[in-house]
């Protein structure tokens, strides 16, 4: 016996036999727990306990994991449908945590093997020679996923395998014969669990040998009928976009597929925060105040709305991510020359610009207008909406007409927060508002925030806005407004 993890393992198949889970059982007896039976009788004891099926997963609860519980349950192989950054692929690894901790596999063979019904010739002339005393090793729940991205140049001998001409040499074998096969990828997935992310760009006959395999158990290598009766979870994933554009799903194997799950970007601000939050790399002490996080988020929203940004190819979850870490990259640099708190303020937003450029795919209009431009004025809007939401009934007249009577106000971007905080006295009201929204002593949050009512009330075009010059509306704005201040 060995010890795996605190726990004492059989070494070899007569030690197996020996444990209570293999009491009475014997070599070839046909009795097989498939991969598709493991997780489900798992996933019925998490849901029986009330665990956390998937970890790390936020935002579908309501939609897309009741839909992959009722497949896992089904015992179905599945596809997730959905655009860039919606989580398909942690969705996909996460299933790994419904699989038992360990398996006991025939040591010495390159597909992973049942020591008691093994399917690969190798393994069954082990169990024969050597009976009782075969070497098994103990597989993780972690060895047993295996991930293919597809792309179009992925062949046959990729995933299943081909023939090894100097293997059969080297064992006196036919080239017929599985013992002669180099494995590919699916044949060393055996007893777990398969993920071909992309699947529409894998080449039709790629495709044909995937349903073919799994369905018949049987494939040809360069003409050779070969059955292999593997035991595979096979998942997949897919972009809408590519699904009919780039590639297509030949109709045997989405015929194949037991459900097609169909993901989506968080539904509410709040839901992307938590996202956000969990994701981002933030370990060096730089705070964000929650109306910077809202804004940082809302942005992702504003560019899915926005007409100038393709809706096919979607806006990733991970551009507030990535702006989150700029943002809060830019605040850190700041307190290091500066000596204040590294807090994240709109300008730090706009020092992130490379974060959103390159997570939007533009329509014509867009690229008309260019990148930066789009990104700017989706970061205005996305100010005014969360301006709205949470300052929407202040009463800033006073600071309104302070800049219709022509003032201009450069938020400082130099010098510690006390002075920043001093300079905003100018503007009536400004401080004041700055202190509620804060919610803090600290003067680099309530800096932050008078940065944020600011340009809040830009996206509002209620004040105009010229790097970090604040004015009044141009004309035409006050125009389009009936000349109102509300």
């Amino acid at each position: 016996m060995t010890a795996v993890q605190g726990q004492v393992r059989a070494r070899t198949l007569g030690e197996l036999l020996q444990t209570p889970e293999y009491a009475g059982r014997t070599p070839f007896d046909g009795r097989v727990r498939l991969v598709h039976d493991e997780v489900r009788e798992n996933l019925t004891r998490k849901l029986r306990g009330g665990e956390d099926l998937f970890p790390g997963v936020i935002g579908y609860d309501e939609t897309v994991i009741p839909q992959l519980t009722n497949a896992l349950l089904a015992r179905q192989n599945f596809i997730l449908l959905g655009l860039r950054g919606q989580a398909k692929s942690r969705i996909l690894r996460a299933i790994t945590g419904l699989l038992d901790e360990f398996v006991p596999v025939i040591d010495g063979v390159d597909m992973p093997d049942d020591p008691l019904n093994p399917i690969g010739a190798e393994g069954r002339h082990l169990l024969e020679v050597h009976g009782l005393e075969l070497p098994i090793r103990w597989l993780p729940r972690d060895a047993r996923y295996v991930e293919k991205l597809a792309t179009p140049d992925v062949t046959v001998a990729d995933l299943i395998g081909d023939v090894d001409p100097i293997k059969a040499a080297r064992l006196g074998t036919s080239l017929g014969d599985t013992r002669s096969m180099h494995f590919g990828l699916l044949p060393r997935a055996n007893r777990g669990i398969f993920a071909v992310n992309e699947l529409a760009d894998l080449a039709p006959k790629v495709q044909v040998a995937l349903f073919n395999i799994l369905q018949e158990g049987d494939v040809q290598i360069k003409g050779y009928p070969i059955r292999l009766e593997l035991d595979v979870m096979l998942v997949f994933s897919a972009n809408p976009e590519d699904y009919t554009a780039r590639g297509k799903i030949v109709t045997p194997l989405k015929d194949r597929i037991g459900s097609e799950i169909r993901t989506h970007y968080p539904t509410d601000v709040r839901q992307g925060m938590e996202i956000t939050a969990q994701e981002a790399v933030r370990d060096t002490g730089v705070i964000v105040p929650d109306f910077m996080a809202e804004l940082i988020e809302e942005i992702a929203f504003q560019a899915r709305e926005d007409g100038r940004v393709d809706k096919m190819s979607g806006v990733s979850q991970r551009l507030p991510i990535s702006l989150m870490e700029v943002a809060s990259a830019n605040a850190e640099r700041r307190s290091l020359t500066q000596g204040d708190h590294p807090v994240v303020r709109v300008s730090d937003v706009y020092a992130g610009l490379p974060a959103i450029t390159g997570k939007m795919e533009l329509e014509y209009e867009g690229e008309l207008k260019g990148a930066d431009t789009v990104a700017r004025d989706v970061i205005r809007k996305a100010a005014g909406a969360v301006y709205a939401r949470q300052l929407g009934s202040a009463d800033t007249r006073e600071l309104e007409k302070w800049f219709e009577d022509g003032n201009v106000f450069r938020f400082p971007q130099s010098g510690d927060a006390a002075g920043a905080m001093k300079a905003t006295r100018q503007v009536p009201g400004l401080t004041d508002l700055a202190v509620t929204v804060a919610g803090s002593n600290d003067d680099a949050v309530r800096v932050a925030a008078a940065e944020f009512i600011l340009e809040g009330l830009y996206g509002r075009k209620k004040l105009s806005r010229a790097e970090e010059t604040y004015a009044a509306p141009e004309p035409e704005t006050r125009q389009q407004r009936g000349g109102r201040w509300n």
